[in-house]
């Protein structure tokens, strides 16, 4: 039996209404991350649930939400400027639930991209670092680093995780994003994963070693920033 998620909602925005959340915090809980889901499943995803339970045996607080189009069930991810608001929303909401508790954000793929987005624009109010699973730098087979502009505006530190087979960020053009961003960028590469972080059966890996890898890498990176 894992923590206890509390179901919550927050609004958005009047126009927009509220969306759902999934708030786990455990006892003794030494700061909170909110995570924002992939473009193709909400918050209830089994990878975001793992990261959330595993991320409470560390002492670390989840939020997780729902973009407003995954609420309402569409399948068209929000606009960038409709998502980049539920980003500050949820930020705000966490705030307000774990209140005092430092905050990290991000997400999984085109919720860690949408929360950087957001952070460029204006400094998400108390967050001190950004968490990717998987930043999406490009479409698959299109490689580029268009996606990653944005990136030189964001003052605060942040964590790249991705998988060496990650179709979405092929690391010819990441790892100079990553050189350009300098101290501020830390990139943990989980060996043989794609995007969702799976791994074929010949690697002589599971996905459960590669969450477990994950989980460590935000924990020593969280306590570093600690330190700071």
């Amino acid at each position: 039996m894992g923590a206890p998620a509390a179901e919550l909602t927050f609004p958005v925005s009047d126009r927009i209404g509220r969306v759902s959340a999934l708030l786990v915090l455990p006892p003794g809980a030494r700061l909170v991350c909110v995570l924002a889901h992939g473009a193709g499943a909400g918050m209830r995803h089994p990878f975001l649930e793992s990261v959330a339970q595993a991320l409470a045996e560390l002492a670390i607080a989840t939020l997780r939400y729902q973009f407003p189009y995954m609420e309402a069930r569409a399948r068209r991810p929000d606009p960038p400027a409709v998502a980049e608001l539920a980003v500050r929303a949820a930020v705000a909401e966490a705030a307000r639930a774990a209140p005092g508790l430092p905050l990290l954000a991000g997400g999984k793929s085109f919720g860690g991209r949408m929360t950087s987005s957001a952070q460029a624009k204006e400094p998400l109010p108390g967050v001190r670092g950004l968490v990717f699973l998987g930043f999406p730098l490009h479409p698959p087979g299109r490689p580029g680093d268009q996606r990653a502009e944005h990136l030189t505006q964001v003052q605060i530190p942040m964590l790249f995780l991705q998988g060496t087979r990650d179709e979405f960020a092929d690391l010819k053009f990441l790892r100079p994003v990553i050189e350009r961003l300098g101290t501020r960028a830390t990139l943990h590469l989980a060996d043989g994963a794609d995007h969702s972080f799976h791994v074929l059966k010949r690697s002589g890996r599971t996905d459960g070693e590669v969450l477990r890898e994950l989980i460590r890498a935000i924990g020593d990176w969280a306590e570093r920033l600690a330190r700071c």
